[in-house]
């Protein structure tokens, strides 16, 4: 096991002095309104979309996230996710949205590399890990489910 380097005592205060003081309650309770806000909504739109459109509840959720991620992703590409994002923080990064944005960020961030090399091949390199553990997990889960005879 690797040991931490301690970090010396006089260097203590002036990490204090300089560090900007977080209001964590204040954040807890911006993300907390902002997230359940969000899914409310998404919550709304798929009760109408089933109720008017006539589809079942879950092709109606499909559509609802269909919707979820293009506006995320829409909003990254005009730059308002991430200013949103700094006001409500992580009330904003319900995983779909967040992955959304890492994906949408990265792809523009290599746009001038050109559309197949750029955008295309990096445009995943941050959300690569999210879909490996994600499959992976989903793999060990239905084992494990197969091997208890669940399934």
């Amino acid at each position: 096991m690797v040991k931490k380097p301690k970090v010396a005592s006089w260097y203590d205060p002036i990490i204090k002095s300089h560090g900007t003081p977080r209001p964590l309650a204040k954040n807890c309770l911006a993300a907390f309104c902002f997230g359940g806000a969000l899914c409310a909504v998404a919550q709304f739109f798929q009760l109408l979309i089933s109720q008017i459109a006539g589809v079942s509840d879950k092709d109606a959720a499909a559509i609802v996230m269909i919707i979820v991620i293009a506006l995320a992703a829409l909003l990254t590409g005009l730059g308002v996710f991430d200013k949103i994002a700094q006001q409500v923080g992580a009330g904003l990064a319900v995983p779909i949205t967040g992955f959304a944005n890492s994906i949408a960020s990265s792809t523009l961030e290599f746009k001038s590399e050109g559309y197949v090399l750029g955008s295309g091949c990096n445009g995943f390199k941050l959300a690569g890990a999210v879909i490996f553990f994600g499959i992976g997990s989903a793999v060990v889960v239905a084992l494990i489910a197969l091997i208890l005879g669940l399934v």
